[in-house]
């Protein structure tokens, strides 16, 4: 007779889940202001909410991404804090800081920042940084956690690109992640461009920078998106169709009309529009650079208050996914 009970629970458990509503969580880009984007999950977290899908942009990718290999806040707070980020992002060997030249494996570095490949010619074109380094560090944590293909991870997870050639978005959802994450990320003209496939990607934020429409394709019923947009983008107004004329001439009339058109800007304020608990942190004083350790632990700090500023619309979600069961109602708030 208890087994039959247990089995009945366990099945009315397993029907409890497949009929609630699916959340899914997205992750807007915005360099070293994504250390908001942290704040903002642990308040999520403390407010017990279920994440059935994520997606994420540029460095809302790399979040989205750790959190999809099942790290959580706690543990993203640690790793954005400890983090030497000059080096990382810029591939500066620590070793060499104090060489104002020197060449190691074709490689040559001006006081440890390299400048030169043998093998690929001087750095600079589309981008001078080559992003190895966080690369490797993102595919160290995933793997880390036993996690380094995208179907294998805990929460199914979007990163968004752009084929540069033709400025189209491109949804990457197998392979490496770290990979993909390293595509989301890459700024043109700071970032190389990564290849895959035939495509050269760069940071998705050119086409699509809070990609809610991605994880409602994904099955999301409920979207939380956490938007690091500071400043209201604006659409140009005059016509510029004679510079995408002369532009396709010179060969990058595709990259011209993108420049003049701005349809990232329509998409985004769209995507804003359809999240069901849309979370703007306020960092006034940060831009896409500030990964100063003093700068990251007050943006930590601005996510999580900005966070508690929805606590309300939190709980009523998690009400929502649980009816019938006690929510708290307040925050508690460590001393």
């Amino acid at each position: 007779m208890l087994l039959l009970v247990s089995l009945m629970e366990a099945a009315m458990a397993q029907m409890s889940l497949a009929q609630r509503p699916k959340v899914g969580l997205v992750l807007g880009g915005g360099g070293a202001k994504g250390a908001a984007e942290v704040g903002v999950l642990k308040v999520i977290e403390r407010a017990g909410i279920p994440i059935d899908y994520i997606a994420g942009t540029s460095i809302g990718s790399i979040v989205g991404g750790l959190y999809a290999t099942g790290y959580n806040a706690e543990e993203m707070d640690s790793i954005f804090r400890a983090q030497e980020w000059l080096s990382l992002l810029t591939d500066r060997r620590e070793d060499l800081t104090s060489h104002p030249y020197k060449k190691v494996n074709g490689m040559t570095y001006v006081f440890g920042f390299p400048v030169y490949d043998e093998e690929q010619g001087r750095l600079g074109s589309l981008g001078a940084l080559r992003g190895k380094h966080i690369e490797q560090m993102l595919d160290s944590l995933m793997g880390f956690r036993g996690f380094n293909e995208f179907e294998s991870l805990k929460i199914p997870f979007r990163c968004v690109a752009c084929d540069f050639r033709n400025v189209k978005e491109v949804v990457l959802h197998s392979g490496f992640p770290a990979n993909a994450m390293r595509a989301s990320m890459a700024i043109p003209g700071v970032f190389k461009p990564v290849k895959w496939g035939d495509m050269n990607l760069v940071d998705g934020g050119m086409i699509n920078n809070l990609p809610v429409d991605v994880v409602r394709a994904m099955g999301a019923d409920i979207v939380i998106a956490i938007d690091l947009q500071q400043k209201e983008p604006r659409k140009r107004k005059k016509n510029f169709e004679w510079a995408n004329t002369v532009a396709g001439w010179m060969g990058f009339g595709d990259l011209m009309h993108w420049a003049t058109s701005r349809p990232d800007i329509e998409k985004y304020f769209k995507n804003r529009k359809d999240a069901d608990i849309y979370i703007h942190p306020i960092l006034p004083d940060y831009d896409a650079s500030s990964f100063e350790q003093s700068s990251v632990e007050v943006m930590l700090q601005l996510g999580e208050k900005e966070g508690q500023r929805h606590w309300n619309e939190l709980v009523k979600l998690k009400q929502k996914l649980s009816p019938g069961k006690k929510i708290i109602t307040k925050i508690v708030r460590k001393k």
